[in-house]
């Protein structure tokens, strides 16, 4: 019989987390403070990270060790497995090998616990109480909740009101590892009212559900802010997923021409490809790394790379990045994790020069592609990593028309278990594919702080 899963023991599990940044063959350009423009450095941030997380934003060391409470943690479901999608193959009829490293194995479902444990340790360790996020489609949210509950902190998350709405089961999930949730916007803060006061029906953003967050964590001095996605670290923690999958594919006796990742804010993205990056960068390999967005959300493929917020309100220092504007709404896709207006400083950084590659891709073909994988290999995908799925089975059929014996591996990042209403919606044929003109997309960019 041929293999189709690749296991690793648990004396696999990595020791430490990758950090590319000293490898890039570029300068990362620093954040700004908002008032003066002037770069700030990491006393910016210490108002809302606790000092480990911000020495690791900032390190310039190829490898972080990992605490061993965390890799305690970790091992209830890492390392993940990989596997060889033999019947999604043979349902393209393509020559290319496809893998995918599942993530859905974690307690919460998704690629998300691989920060949320690290932060809410190294929280509980500076005397934090309580950690205060944002949530889109709920993976992050449930995984802060569940890392929180393991190391006895209080956990308040800010869901964004489309996705609190479309996906109940996510909010009860977070609810059962002990976390309070609210629909963002909401009335309890500042930013939040602001904007209930100019558009009380407001679906919210991602961007607004930072600031609120943000704002609860400043306010408090027993709370701290906690973040999914973006910044270096939250990639950096991530990177467990790529170093696995090298290994794995060394057992699979293959190695990949191309790796694939939804993308976000980037850490799922981040964490499969940056260790092969690394092989690209410093060991002479060739495999691209593509990057797959929502066409709804087109940051990558249509935003600019410049200086921007965060976050809706302005609260948080200004990121060199591809960002379509912190005003931006998108629209309410089911893929609520892809639903951010900016990208992660270093994905940004990476398109800019030509290093990594950016797709995007209207809901529909996502959801056929999801489906698509859901019946050959069993397995019901989130809508975000649907976005990596098309990609991939793309991918392959290009292979198939130039007669290429391609090895493709992407990142299947959280299961869809919870996301059931959305295929509901597509078997129904109700979903609509939304997409932005020039127009809507140069009107949310001329919002962006000029200079």
């Amino acid at each position: 019989m041929e293999t189709t899963k690749f296991l690793l023991d648990e004396k696999s599990l990595p020791e430490s987390w990758y950090n590319l940044v000293p490898d890039l063959p570029f300068g990362l350009d620093p954040p700004l403070n908002p008032a003066t423009r002037e770069p700030v450095g990491p006393e910016a941030f210490a108002p809302i990270f606790p000092q480990e997380i911000i020495r690791q934003e900032v390190t310039d060391k190829p490898f972080v060790p990992i605490p061993e409470e965390v890799r305690e943690i970790y091992s209830l479901w890492r390392p993940t497995p990989l596997f060889r999608a033999r019947r999604l193959e043979k349902l393209l009829d393509t020559p290319a090998h496809i893998y995918y490293k599942y993530e859905g194995v974690s307690p919460a479902g998704s690629h998300k616990p691989n920060t949320a444990v690290p932060q809410a340790y190294y929280n509980r360790e500076e005397g934090v109480r309580r950690l205060t996020t944002e949530t889109g489609a709920g993976q992050w949210g449930s995984s802060l909740a569940f890392a929180c509950q393991q190391m006895g902190l209080e956990c308040t998350v800010y869901m964004v009101r489309v996705s609190y709405d479309q996906k109940p089961y996510r909010r009860i999930m977070m609810e059962t590892y002990g976390a309070t949730v609210h629909a963002s916007p909401t009335d309890l803060t500042r930013a939040g009212r602001d904007i209930l006061a100019a558009s009380p029906d407001s679906p919210g953003s991602l961007g607004i559900a930072i600031s609120e967050a943000v704002e609860d964590a400043v306010g408090n001095d027993d709370a701290k802010y906690s973040l999914g996605s973006v910044l270096n670290h939250v990639l950096l923690h991530q990177t467990v997923i790529g170093q696995e999958a090298l290994r794995q594919m060394e057992l699979a006796g293959e190695y990949p021409d191309v790796v694939v990742g939804c993308a976000g804010g980037g850490s799922n993205f981040g964490g499969v490809a940056f260790p092969f990056l690394r092989e690209n960068l410093t060991n002479g390999r060739r495999t691209r790394l593509v990057a797959v967005e929502p066409a709804s959300c087109p940051t990558l493929t249509k935003g600019r790379f410049v200086y921007d917020f965060g976050d809706t309100a302005g609260m948080t220092p200004m990121m060199k990045m591809h960002t379509l504007g912190h005003s931006f709404v998108p629209p309410g896709i089911h893929a609520g994790g892809l639903r951010y207006h900016g990208e992660s400083p270093i994905v940004s950084a990476l398109v800019h020069e030509g290093l990594v590659e950016a797709r995007a891709y209207p809901q529909n073909p996502t959801f056929e592609a999801g489906l698509a994988f859901a019946r050959a290999e069993g397995i019901v995908p989130a809508p975000e990593v649907n976005h990596a799925i098309r990609a991939t089975m793309d991918l392959a059929l290009e292979a198939r028309e130039a007669g290429e014996e391609k090895v493709i591996l992407f990142n299947l990042c959280g299961h869809g278990h919870f996301d059931l209403a959305a295929y509901e919606q597509y078997l129904a044929g109700n979903l609509e594919d939304l997409e932005h003109s020039e127009q809507e997309i140069e009107e949310a960019v001329a919002r962006i702080p000029a200079g």
